[in-house]
């Protein structure tokens, strides 16, 4: 959430009450949840919505990148939202149209009615964490900041251990659109808990909103997202496709020089000299758009190219979410005894090349070997991305974690959106290659391979960190001299 570079005073912290400290992560994690069921249902649907409205599946993947980018788009806002109007005021607010954009999704009768819906999903939920993320960096000291980072987010981790199962069963056995009308009833408990826990404070000064920054980000974000999207989609000629990343990129770059010239810029890039927090984000970036074809590719994958209906495909693939859940005990002592460098580098190859094995699964192979495989996958892409969020804010200080949540929320999108525009058109490439037709099961070998090599390409950019970096946070180095000491 972005945070003015030379801000106002923090405002001052209401007294908490006694239960506040245990429920404050609880809601937030109920907004976690949310999220997490959603993008995991709706991603198991696909092909029975794509059937419903008549359109190709590859094509419906708008439907999860208009959510990703209205996320990226919108985060920024958030700070200042919440500066402006009170952290909780925002966080009611921010329930509010997520849910309705959950209850619309479920009317709609066209992927323009759809996607519409996402993005409206989206501004909720940009506006929805990160609020209380913050509230969270700013309230555990640096050497809790691995087990909070693990723990926050055990219960939000049932959304995507749920979200296949169910998103299987209600597409299989009842209508898709029930799959957006289960957030309603979680939405309104978000909003009771909200109003009675989180206090309502604010800047006693906010910042003036910088508009024009917004502007040249979010139409930069826009373009270059969509010019990938649109690629082999026949809904623009190949020049103006080109055109569009174009601009895209130029409008990022003037957005560059102007967070250099602007006091208070609604992203704060001068953290990118933070080297803990410009490695996070630069190797995050590379793993994240690797690793965010998944959700698009496994589903589709087991249902068009295995011939599994929703439900066995969600049975199969909530083995990734399981294995994310079980690695949360373990981040901790696994960053103790090997450090931020050692794990980051040798994670990235494994779960890299965990990855690409997907693309070698048949029809024919073992459910109980695809299981096993997605359930490790889950645990090692859990234990880096828990590795790469508490790195970035190893270094940060307390009255910049605004601006560094902000930040890094908002390019974590961007490579998630990105890394789906990724798989579908390399599986779109791959399909017209071999001359057309129907999806089949080879075709999703070559998209594993190079998005798996696309995450193991980030480990290039954690060997660059200093084998001590980050140690207040890991306390490997620390642990070490304690224990000679002894």
């Amino acid at each position: 959430m972005a945070m003015p570079s030379t801000g106002p005073r923090e405002p001052a912290a209401l007294p908490p009450a006694p239960s506040r400290p245990v429920l404050i992560p609880l809601i937030v994690a109920c907004a976690l949840f949310m999220e997490n069921l959603d993008s995991t249902i709706i991603a198991t649907a696909l092909p029975s919505i794509a059937r419903s409205m008549g359109e190709d599946p590859l094509h419906l993947s708008l439907a999860i990148t208009a959510y990703l980018l209205s996320l990226a788009v919108f985060i920024p806002l958030s700070g200042w939202m919440a500066d402006r109007y009170g952290a909780r005021r925002v966080f009611m607010s921010a329930i509010v149209v997520f849910t309705l954009g959950s209850a619309l999704c479920g009317q709609a009768t066209g992927m323009a009615e759809l996607v519409a819906a996402r993005i409206l999903q989206g501004l909720g939920g940009a506006m929805m964490v990160p609020v209380g993320r913050i509230v969270l960096l700013r309230s555990v000291p640096k050497e809790g900041l691995v087990r909070a980072m693990a723990f926050v987010t055990v219960p939000a981790l049932i959304g995507p251990v749920l979200g296949p199962p169910i998103g299987g069963f209600i597409a299989t056995y009842a209508s898709w659109r029930w799959i957006f009308y289960i957030n309603v009833p979680i939405g309104l408990l978000g909003l009771i808990l909200v109003h009675a826990v989180i206090p309502d404070s604010r800047a006693d000064e906010p910042p003036p909103l910088d508009l024009r920054g917004w502007a040249l980000v979010g139409l930069g974000l826009a373009s270059v997202v969509f010019s990938v999207e649109a690629v082999g989609r026949d809904v623009l000629p190949a020049p103006a496709i080109a055109a569009l990343a174009l601009v895209g990129a130029l409008l990022l770059l003037l957005y560059r020089r102007h967070a250099r010239r602007t006091a208070r810029p609604i992203l704060d890039l001068s953290l990118l000299r933070i080297p803990t927090y410009r490695t996070a984000m630069l190797g995050g970036a590379v793993y994240r758009i690797g690793i965010g074809a998944i959700p698009l590719l496994l589903p589709l994958m087991l249902q068009l190219g295995f011939g599994m209906d929703a439900l066995e495909s969600g049975l199969l693939t909530l083995a990734s979410a399981l294995g994310a859940l079980a690695m949360k005990t373990t981040a901790g002592p696994i960053l103790r005894r090997f450090g931020f460098r050692s794990v980051l580098v040798a994670n990235a190859v494994l779960s890299g090349g965990l990855l690409m094995g997907y693309g070698l699964f048949r029809p024919e192979t073992p459910q109980m070997a695809v299981f096993g495989l997605l359930l490790a996958g889950g645990f090692f892409r859990s234990l880096q991305f828990t590795s790469i969020n508490t790195l970035g804010y190893a270094d940060i200080p307390p009255e910049r974690m605004g601006q560094a949540s902000g930040l890094s929320s908002t390019a974590q999108q961007l490579c998630l959106s990105l890394g789906v525009g990724l798989g579908a058109m390399l599986l779109q490439a791959t399909v017209l290659w071999r001359g057309g037709g129907a999806v089949e099961a080879a075709d999703f070998t070559p998209a594993f391979l190079l998005i798996g090599l696309v995450a193991i390409g980030s480990a290039l950019v954690f060997r660059r960190l200093e084998a001590d970096a980050g140690q207040v946070v890991s306390g490997h180095r620390i642990e070490e001299a304690r224990q000679a000491a002894e």
